[in-house]
């Protein structure tokens, strides 16, 4: 078992993302599974050109030279791929999205209807994509706010031909790296679930729904999140 994680955070290692990513994985690792944790904020990949080159002139290389053909090379023989971002204007952040439209090159430029009568471009092989996985957490208190995110990783499966096996959201994202020592027991427990979640994908494909229930909770009351935040805000501002 191979899971390769795609960090699209621009924090990188110290994000509140890579939080949530790193407790996954080590689930993931004691269940047996091999891993990797891929920063996007490490690397340098530049935005699709949309030239269709990879398709026509250069069949499955892209003409750009920068290291995604580094990264793929490292996501081969995943069977896991783990899609993580913070939630930017209620989507994915930029550095994933330019990711994602670089798999251009890993597709066939024919047409073909899907089963929901759908038009796909064709695999470029038969070896089976990997099934995905969504991590993603934002500074609000609803989780209404990643509506877009869980349809476009839905999408993301159909255009791959492959399905989503877990999807891990977390409201009150900035509560994750917290130093507020009566937190500090909420973000553990929540990362211990995190680990199971990990866990229980690596050793079957899925989650249970008592882990799903567990991470669906946010770790402090709306009312009390919301005035602690605008107090820290307010109180950086009058420093500036």
């Amino acid at each position: 078992m191979k899971i390769v994680v795609i960090n699209g955070s621009p924090k990188g290692k110290s994000s509140n993302t890579n939080v949530m990513v790193s407790a996954f994985l080590k689930g993931a690792q004691e269940a047996g599974a091999e891993t990797v944790n891929i920063f996007l904020s490490e690397k340098e990949v530049n935005h699709c050109k949309g030239c269709f080159c990879c398709w026509l002139n250069t069949p499955g290389q892209c003409v750009i030279k920068d290291d995604m053909a580094e990264i793929l090379s490292i996501c081969e023989g995943a069977n896991i791929f783990v899609l993580a971002t913070p939630l930017y204007f209620d989507n994915v952040s930029s550095m994933l999205k330019a990711f994602m439209d670089r798999m251009i090159v890993k597709s066939n430029p024919h047409f073909q209807k899907d089963a929901n009568g759908e038009c796909r471009h064709l695999k470029n092989t038969e070896v089976p994509s990997p099934k995905l996985v969504m991590i993603s957490n934002c500074g609000f208190s609803e989780r209404s706010h990643f509506q877009v995110i869980s349809h476009w990783i839905k999408r993301v499966a159909l255009n791959m031909k492959t399905e989503v096996i877990g999807e891990f959201y977390a409201s009150q994202g900035g509560l994750l790296n917290t130093n507020v020592e009566e937190l500090r027991p909420i973000i553990s427990e929540y990362l211990k679930n995190m680990e199971n979640a990990g866990r229980e994908i690596a050793l079957g494909n899925k989650v249970s729904e008592e882990t799903k229930k567990l991470l669906e909770q946010n770790f402090i009351p709306d009312e009390i999140y919301m005035e602690q935040a605008n107090s820290y805000f307010d109180t950086v501002l009058n420093k500036s």
